[in-house]
């Protein structure tokens, strides 16, 4: 049964940060690009970053680069998203994903978690 199970969520002020985690199961983790969704309120699910089956790239999108970090733990079956300096905007349900691309293209995943909320105030 293939499960992907995130933590790491809650409430986090302006400019803090937050490490969000992936527990994999089911499936051959190493044989799938890892990626991040998250989803604002009133707004359609958007990619955030994405680490290839070895973890030697990632990808993350414009908003987020150089303040959030996204790794994997082949051994563990774990991937992290690392949040730093966050912003409201980043407020959002966050989800990993098991894909078959070095894409955030959502149709190119097949496997996702029921996702964490992430809720950046003061």
């Amino acid at each position: 049964q293939v499960q992907l199970v995130e933590s790491g969520g809650g409430l986090v002020q302006p400019g803090g940060s937050l490490r969000l985690s992936c527990a994999a199961s089911g499936f051959i983790f190493q044989h799938y690009v890892m990626g991040w969704f998250r989803q604002a309120p009133g707004k359609e699910r958007e990619g955030v970053a994405y680490v290839t089956r070895n973890g030697a790239e990632s990808y993350s999108i414009g908003s987020v680069r150089g303040r959030f970090t996204i790794s994997r733990d082949n051994a563990e079956n774990m991937v992290y998203l690392q949040m730093k300096t966050v912003k409201p905007e980043d407020t959002a349900v966050y989800y990993c994903a098991a894909g078959s691309d070095n894409s955030l293209q959502e149709v190119r995943y097949s496997y996702w978690g029921q996702g964490t909320q992430v809720t950046v105030s003061s």
